[in-house]
């Protein structure tokens, strides 16, 4: 097994917060916090740079439908990178904080986007202003968490979280209401976590394949998401910053806490 990618700590427990300990747990993102850069920069940008050398196919998808909004998120990024430190943005390419240059190529937004944040970016839209429930149209998905972006690419919010058992059909409604209600000028965000035995960063999983054994695992997995809603094109962006961490960086108290909460 390879050197595990790991932060130092988990700068948010959401079990031990009573706004978020439950679903969808959604609080409103303060200022521009919507991308980060962590301890795990350098090793989770070197690991995305693999997986788009390897298996490109594989960690991203967009459907031409979504080529309107992806340019849209392609020029929000550049705009905030030019304003965070460490990062410089020039018209051809971008430095990252971890001093590696990346050519920008607009034909190619998410694959570029994919390259230059430690977030996966999906973009989620609805087909006409009169349908029901936002679609995954196309993403950057490294990281994924026991789902599968070829599999997931044009569904529904529901269709997505199949075979997840907390995500009911009343969760799936409330959601959808969120989803209508983002306003571009206030992004939200939520957290989730997980114990994990394998701290691998890229866990894909299709939906019939068996489920992962995460018992007695002494890692953390949580996924810090934000929802921002494009004001151009209306598209809601779902960017998931991942953490893992050791469950002996923990607190004695967040140990318990997760303990109790059986995660």
């Amino acid at each position: 097994m390879t050197q595990p990618i790991l932060q130092s700590r988990l700068p948010f427990a959401p079990w031990m917060d009573p706004r978020t300990a439950r679903l969808p747990g959604v609080l409103p993102v303060e200022g521009d916090d919507w991308l980060r850069v962590d301890d795990a920069f350098a090793g989770q940008m070197a690991e995305r740079d693999r997986l788009f050398d390897e298996k490109s196919q594989i960690v991203h998808a967009m459907l031409e439908t979504a080529r309107p909004a992806a340019e849209e998120l392609y020029a929000a990024v550049l705009a905030r990178l030019a304003r965070t430190e460490g990062y410089v943005v020039g018209p051809d390419e971008v430095r990252r904080p971890d001093g590696v240059r990346v050519a920008l190529d607009p034909g190619q937004p998410m694959k570029t986007l994919g390259r230059l944040v430690q977030e996966d970016l999906c973009l989620m839209e609805k087909p006409d202003p009169t349908a029901a429930e936002h679609v995954l149209t196309g993403a950057v998905l490294c990281f994924p968490a026991s789902w599968s972006l070829s599999e997931k690419l044009g569904r529904p919010l529901i269709g997505i979280h199949r075979p997840v058992p907390d995500y009911e059909a009343e969760i799936a409604r409330r959601v959808q209401r969120l989803f209508d209600a983002i306003r571009p000028e206030q992004p939200l965000w939520r957290m989730n976590s997980l114990v994990y035995r394998d701290p691998t960063l890229h866990q894909p999983r299709r939906e019939n394949d068996p489920r992962v054994d995460r018992r007695g695992g002494s890692y953390v997995r949580a996924e810090r998401q934000t929802l921002i809603r494009l004001p151009q094109t209306r598209a809601v962006v779902f960017a998931i910053h991942t953490y893992v961490v050791d469950i002996a960086s923990l607190s004695a108290e967040e140990r318990a806490g997760l303990e109790e909460a059986r995660l």
